[in-house]
């Protein structure tokens, strides 16, 4: 999806959570301050050479959902790419799976993502108004491929092709550069582990506008969009029943 189209759905996001834009851009300046020449140049070129024309299965960090079972697909043709969302990248790499990109506001359990970076993977950092202490403090220690992402129109080497939580966020940035087919396996919209009921809130709130931000993606492309669940069914996410008002 081209930002263009995606503009209006982050208006509401914004409006209905609050972000400050002059924060947004705040975090987006110290991002590409940070970012080494090679990670601002061609970010979206160097992306689709993974994940074009593969099945991709974007993994989400659900409580309970542990790596993707790669052995339950039985597709002829190239292995299924892997893009990981923040902290799904722990499980992933306890698996011995290097996912061939991560997407991460890095909130999660960065170290897995450094050591994954080390071993191959294309960390795409996200800059926004609430992350720029952990951008400073992790930006410099990841070694190997990056590109960056905010929550506005493209710029200086910064891409942003649509969603808003990490997991929507890749499930976007796999359609975008032309993946066959997106898996979403580790999603959940209802479920939140937090002891503090005003995070865990914000956490359902956030989760409510993801499954929102996937709808709008399904509905828009024709790439197959599927919710692979726990028990090995594969559903078309327009059709998996999933509404705003379920994740309520």
């Amino acid at each position: 999806m081209e930002y263009s189209r995606w503009a209006p759905t982050y208006e509401r996001i914004r409006a209905d959570l609050g972000f400050a834009m002059a924060q947004e851009v705040a975090a987006a300046d110290a991002l590409v301050a940070l970012l080494p020449p090679a990670a601002l140049d061609r970010p979206l070129e160097r992306i689709a050479d993974r994940l074009r024309g593969r099945e991709t299965i974007v993994v989400g960090d659900a409580p309970g959902s542990g790596p993707p079972p790669l052995w339950r697909l039985a597709s002829p043709g190239p292995r299924p790419a892997i893009l990981a969302a923040d902290g799904a990248t722990a499980s992933c790499v306890r698996a011995g799976l290097v996912p061939d990109v991560i997407v991460t506001d890095l909130d999660g359990p960065v170290a897995s993502e450094v050591t994954a970076n080390q071993r191959g993977a294309l960390v795409v950092i996200h800059a926004h108004g609430d992350n720029r202490a952990a951008v400073a403090d992790w930006g410099r220690q990841f070694s190997g491929e990056l590109a960056g992402s905010w929550a506005g129109p493209p710029r200086d080497g910064l891409l942003d092709v649509g969603g808003f939580t990490d997991g929507d966020r890749g499930a976007y940035l796999a359609e975008h550069v032309g993946a066959r087919r997106i898996l979403l396996w580790g999603f959940d919209f209802e479920r939140v582990v937090e002891a503090d009921e005003l995070r865990a809130a914000r956490k359902r709130a956030k989760l409510r506008w993801a499954a929102i931000a996937l709808g709008e993606l399904s509905r828009a492309s024709p790439t197959p969009i599927e919710l692979w669940r726990r028990d090995g069914t594969r559903v078309p996410y327009a059709a998996a029943g999933i509404s705003a008002e379920s994740t309520r």
